[in-house]
């Protein structure tokens, strides 16, 4: 270890009369992890040091410096050059120490006004939204790709399920539009939640605020937040924004996981209703005739793994009174866990989503199967007078009849259906058959092939104007 980093980690020890334990100064290290928001930690203080040359706490000519030698640092880490201390304890002291390397005294000056405290919540304010901002846009390609496919299957009749049992008939792009729904909404949570990330804690100081005549409104216009926090004590100890974040991923995958669910039914050789391209799937190490949907089964499991963060998340803040505590330095970890396993989900799905194939005719015979126009003869029976209640009771026996004898309700005989009530005529066929029963069901939200086609351009209108 150099002198330099030697005299860095003293920076809070004057008050020690012996250096920390190794044991200890590695388990209480962030650096492993934390070293993942440097470019959000250097952004941050080259925003701290312009608004302390603002305020006259620094010359014009030590912002330049140390702007100067946090861009070289940058560049440093980008390119993988730079060397990270496991003593230096954290992103911001191993920036630090470098820079004080580079450019002197004045790089000791950067922390003026500040504490490391105000400086991490900052950062992972700074990050989250990078990576917030980069997961709308995984939310809109996997949008995008639903409606791809959806346009495909507008007409593709399959059945539609209550209990995994069949109900009644609807179109596959029906179903998709069900998903595009999830994920709209999944969309909307996560600006709301961004909302509340983009505010400002520089300028909190340790917990009561600093002396120094700071600016925390050009602070937070140079870094692009809406605002400064109100509260100094809250500004640090606050990890809300990072619950929040974690439990709108939560049912964002939550949301997949219910896709993956029906995925891997549907891919297999019971349900035969869509394939998957080989891509997406691997297969077995002993049986050769396997093809296994291991992307849904992935994410399906990844889903428990996002709900432990949260609950992680919720058990660390529960019992910290204010303000900091170094069980906050447990946060990250499963936020950048949430955020890294929310990223691989959506972008898998969004990839494989608009892929997938649809074997129309199983889906469609597997609609025929289950009796599925039961409602619809219900319906019949109450426009042609029969109240509901023994509507109902006319089509169950009908269906107790088609049981018997193996027969769907479209395939018995005009003689046959009059046997349960002879107000059934001769049109009855046309709403027992599978296309007369999704194309009755013509309403906004309705599976007739026309309201899905209009479902698909409200939505396609609504990705173009978020994307102008």
């Amino acid at each position: 270890m150099t002198d330099t980093k030697k005299a860095a980690n003293q920076q809070w020890g004057g008050r020690f009369s012996e250096p920390v334990d190794t044991f200890v100064a590695r388990f209480t290290a962030s650096v492993e992890f934390d070293q993942r928001m440097a470019h959000q930690d250097i952004q941050g203080s080259i925003a701290h040091a312009k608004m302390l040359t603002s305020v006259g706490v620094l010359t014009a000519a030590e912002c330049e410096q140390i702007i100067q030698g946090l861009t070289e640092i940058a560049t440093e880490i980008e390119n993988g050059e730079f060397e990270w201390s496991i003593e230096l304890e954290d992103v911001h002291m191993n920036i630090e120490a470098r820079l004080t390397d580079k450019i002197g005294i004045t790089g000791k000056k950067l922390h003026t006004g500040r504490s490391r405290n105000d400086q991490v919540a900052t950062d992972i304010r700074l990050y989250m939204r990078d990576e917030v901002d980069f997961l709308l846009a995984e939310l809109t390609r996997l949008q995008q790709g639903i409606l791809t496919l959806a346009a495909k299957e507008t007409d593709t009749i399959m059945p539609g399920f209550t209990h995994l049992q069949t109900a009644q008939p609807v179109t596959f792009g029906h179903h998709l539009m069900a998903w595009y729904e999830m994920v709209q909404r999944d969309y909307e949570r996560l600006i709301d939640c961004r909302k509340r990330i983009n505010i400002l804690p520089l300028g909190a100081a340790a917990l009561a605020g600093t002396t120094y005549p700071i600016d925390r409104y050009m602070t937070a216009e140079l870094l692009g937040f809406e605002r400064p926090t109100y509260n100094s004590l809250d500004s640090v100890s606050d990890r809300d924004f990072a619950i929040e974040f974690t439990s709108t991923a939560s049912i964002i995958m939550m949301h997949l996981s219910r896709w993956a669910e029906e995925l891997v039914m549907w891919a297999s050789a019971q349900f035969n209703f869509i394939f998957l391209p080989d891509r997406f799937c691997t297969g077995s190490s002993i049986m050769p005739q396997k093809k296994n949907p291991d992307v849904p089964e992935l994410v399906r499991g990844k889903t428990g793994r996002v709900y432990g963060h949260l609950t992680s998340l919720l058990t660390l803040m529960k019992s910290q009174c204010l303000a900091y505590n170094k069980d906050n330095q447990e946060d990250k970890e499963p936020l950048f866990d949430t955020v890294d396993t929310l990223k691989g989900s959506l972008r898998a799905f969004a990839d494989m989503i608009p892929a997938i194939q649809s074997r129309k005719e199983y889906m469609y015979e597997a609609a025929k199967r289950g009796f599925s126009t039961a409602t619809d003869l219900a319906d019949y029976l109450v426009r042609k007078g029969v109240a509901f209640r023994d509507a109902h009771e006319i089509v169950g026996k009908a269906v107790g009849y088609g049981v018997k004898e193996n027969k769907d309700l479209s395939e018995m005989t005009l003689a046959e259906l009059q046997e349960f009530g002879d107000m059934i005529e001769q049109d009855v066929f046309e709403v027992l058959t599978l296309e007369g029963s999704v194309a009755a069901r013509d309403h906004i939200g309705g599976t007739a092939p026309e309201q899905v086609r209009k479902a698909i351009e409200r939505a396609n209108a609504d990705l173009d104007a978020r994307n102008a």
